[in-house]
């Protein structure tokens, strides 16, 4: 374990001014997404899909990592450049997600573990030797009576420590993610109880497995009252709660944090981030690793068509731009 480089990499991941895209959908999410579009759902154009991202020149200016799926990790552009080398040439560090998605604890009201333990520190070691600087794992917790339970707490929490003992040792690192989902009608405060206690939970273990705390991002979702709720919260109370939430639980010592969308409006997500921004300085580096908040605005142009491929490219970059400046609280909407 090479501590130095691992710490290095860290800070870089969260480095203010850029953020971080999430280019990982596994192979159901990417082809429902395609579908949506109206496009065939096949592994050439799930390529063109991700192609039409880190094709983007330019885009080292507002990056500081990409995280890809397996076979994107493996895949090339449309005149044989690897995505992987595409991605490090801009200056941007690759990132890898490696668990294989979620299954049903049983026993419990719909809550879930994130399976792909088997094998993982073999993978991780390929991952590594083919340019991954960092993983993500991310592990899911609904709200809702009595949920999150210990038991998904206790069971994903571990998978989370183990995983990122596992990246450390192949000088990878962890991005650690356990997202409280935003469905649902609870309100802010069940959400910022919920939040609470996943990530105590979830730290209790990073210690409990001497996971090196400086060596590790996390990766968390925004404290928002659900999608279904009628509950009205401003964006300034949104990001006070999220805040207040993390400073109770998050240790100092980690290297940064980045928020995920969830499932966010993409300017709501933008406008949320913002308004976090404007509560820095804070222990930790803060940053974006949004998905959809970025991509849907793209990809609603794209719809499959070359034709569209460069007007699709100018909405990524503005939306990037748009994220780097609510990352700096100046986001003007």
């Amino acid at each position: 374990m090479d501590k130095e480089l691992l710490k290095s990499t860290a800070q870089k991941i969260v480095a203010p001014g850029k953020g971080v895209l999430a280019l990982d959908k596994s192979l159901p999410s990417a082809n429902k997404t395609l579908e949506e579009l109206g496009i065939e759902a096949t592994e050439e154009n799930r390529r063109r899909y991700r192609e039409l991202f880190i094709g983007t020149k330019g885009i080292g200016k507002y990056l500081n990592g990409i995280i890809l799926f397996d076979e994107s990790f493996r895949q090339k552009d449309s005149v044989g450049t690897p995505f992987v080398e595409i991605i490090k040439d801009e200056g941007i560090l690759v990132g890898i997600k490696v668990d294989k998605g979620t299954v049903p604890i049983p026993e419990t009201e719909g809550e879930k573990f994130a399976m792909g333990l088997d094998n993982l520190d073999a993978r991780l070691k390929e991952y590594f030797d083919g340019g991954a600087n960092f993983a993500k794992w991310r592990s899911v917790f609904p709200i809702g009576k009595d949920i999150p339970s210990r038991v998904a707490i206790e069971i994903n929490a571990d998978s989370l420590a183990l995983y990122a003992s596992l990246c450390q040792q192949t000088n990878i690192v962890p991005v650690v993610e356990p997202e409280v989902l935003y469905d649902g009608d609870h309100t802010i405060e069940e959400s910022f109880e919920a939040t609470l206690h996943v990530l105590k939970g979830v730290f209790n273990k990073l210690s409990a497995y001497k996971v090196d705390l400086d060596c590790l991002v996390l990766k968390t979702s925004m404290v928002l009252p659900g999608k279904l709720s009628n509950q009205k919260v401003s964006d300034k109370a949104i990001a006070q709660a999220t805040i207040e939430c993390l400073k109770e639980v998050v240790p100092p010592e980690v290297a940064g944090v980045l928020f995920l969308s969830g499932g966010q409006m993409p300017s709501d997500a933008t406008k949320h981030l913002n308004e976090i921004a404007k509560l820095e300085p804070l222990p930790w580096e803060v940053a974006f690793s949004f998905e959809r908040a970025i991509e849907d605005p793209a990809l609603q142009i794209w719809r499959g068509k070359d034709e569209n491929v460069k007007k699709a490219r100018v909405v990524f970059e503005e939306t990037l731009k748009n994220n780097v400046a609510a990352d700096a609280g100046e986001y003007k909407n």
